[in-house]
């Protein structure tokens, strides 16, 4: 499999050929294993004593001449507390259970976050079905509404940028997809309706993956660069994500991904 090489003004300089993970047979049923395994829940549930730290228990006796008993009180058998005591007459209120104030929650989530576990490699079915499909256009299409086409060859690979300025990586990314330039940076914005409550006020899109070698360095805002190591399954799904390589990741990527 061939792509095109641009040069650092997002000309175009050579074909080149690709690694064979870009052939691999894209797996999205993996692919959405692995994303889900791979994405940190966090663990909730109600403290087991939560309604439960009273010295309330059992019902209180109602036959005739018992101990703190209810005889001829005319009050439900429900576990109770006291808080007073006038000789033998007590002033109790309902607890533990839970129709009562500070009870125990009826139904409570029991450990919800269970961690997921997938086998080694179909991990690495996943990891190459992301790669994969950065070259594919029908992913991509079906990933990115507003595109219609895609008139590139892909994956979209450049020389080093290294020590590149960030005037300079815009110009590129601008010569490189024309009119589909405003996809490739993240838009941040306020989100509408209650979420703006709740903690998450802004949404943003993902924006482009610049996947750079290991020694290279490059920096910008408003676009994910990671080495190729360092790229997740979460940067890659939903499959089709618009990505640029240079051309020393992908010779990194010869010898496979190994997560």
């Amino acid at each position: 499999m061939k792509t095109t090489l641009y040069n650092i003004d997002g000309k175009k300089k050579a074909d080149i050929e690709l690694p064979k993970i870009f052939d691999s047979k894209i797996r999205k049923d993996i692919a959405l294993k692995y994303f889900e395994a791979d994405k940190f829940i966090q663990p909730y549930t109600h403290d087991p004593m939560a309604g439960r730290k009273h010295s309330a228990s059992g019902t209180i006796s109602h036959q005739r001449h018992d101990w703190k008993g209810h005889y001829g009180k005319g009050i439900s058998r429900v576990p109770r507390k006291t808080m007073w005591r006038r000789g033998t007459q007590f002033y109790w209120i309902g607890a533990e259970i839970s129709g009562t104030r500070g009870g125990r929650r009826v139904h409570g989530p029991a450990g919800i976050g269970k961690e997921k576990k997938i086998n080694k490699k179909e991990v690495s079915i996943a990891m190459n079905s992301g790669f994969a499909a950065t070259g594919n256009k029908e992913y991509i299409l079906s990933r990115y509404g507003r595109l219609d086409k895609i008139e590139l060859k892909l994956p979209v690979v450049i020389e080093s940028a290294d020590n590149l300025k960030v005037k300079n990586i815009i110009k590129l990314i601008k010569e490189i997809f024309g009119e589909n330039y405003g996809l490739a940076l993240k838009e941040k914005k306020v989100r509408a309706g209650k979420g703006k409550l709740r903690g998450r006020k802004y949404k943003s899109n993902a924006g482009l993956l610049f996947v750079k070698a290991k020694d290279e360095k490059i920096k910008m805002k408003g676009i994910d660069i990671k080495s190729v190591k360092e790229v997740s399954i979460a940067d890659l799904y939903p499959l089709g994500r618009l990505t640029i390589y240079t051309e020393k990741s992908l010779k990194e990527m010869e010898g496979g991904i190994k997560k």
